[in-house]
Order: structure tokens, then sequence, then C-alpha cells
């Protein structure tokens, strides 16, 4: 009988660890799924840029309201193609 009561409980917490693993599984791909689906929603660039600049060249913002706020230097920087790096 002291065999059969062992067998009974290695066969229960072997069940319990498999149906846990697959709990867990299950639950971490709907979250890691929902995480790639908000990634790219969060990762917006907040200044526009082109459609058709998507060969990663630098294109400056030359809206009014961003020019009357930027320095000298960094105008000049963005006037030569060059990503700012001066305030």
């Amino acid at each position: 009988m002291n065999r059969v009561r062992t067998a009974v409980t290695a066969a229960a917490i072997a069940g319990s660890m498999l149906v846990g693993g697959v709990v867990g599984a299950a639950l971490y791909s709907v979250s890691a799924l929902t995480a790639a689906a908000a990634a790219p929603a969060a990762a917006a660039s907040p200044s526009p840029t082109p459609a058709s600049s998507s060969s990663g060249t630098f294109v400056s913002n030359e809206t009014a309201a961003h020019e009357a706020t930027e320095s000298a230097a960094r105008e000049a920087q963005e006037n030569a193609g060059q990503v700012p790096t001066v305030p």
C-alpha cells in the first residue's frame, strides 16, 4: 500500500507541474502578444517624418513652431543634413 500511495502522490505532483506549466505558458504568450501589439504605439516618434524617408536618413523638422524654438547651431546642423547634437 505504501508504494501505491507514493506512486499516486508522485503522479499528482507531476500532473500539477504539467498543468501549471501549460497554464503559465498560455498566460505568458497572451501577455507577450499584448506587449508586442502595444509596443509600436508606445514607440511612436514625436517628430513628424515623411512616409518616404524609410532609408534611415535624417529629415529635419521645418515647421514654423519648431523653427522658432531652435538655436542657430541646431539649425546649421539640420541644414547640413546632420542629426542635431545641440539643443
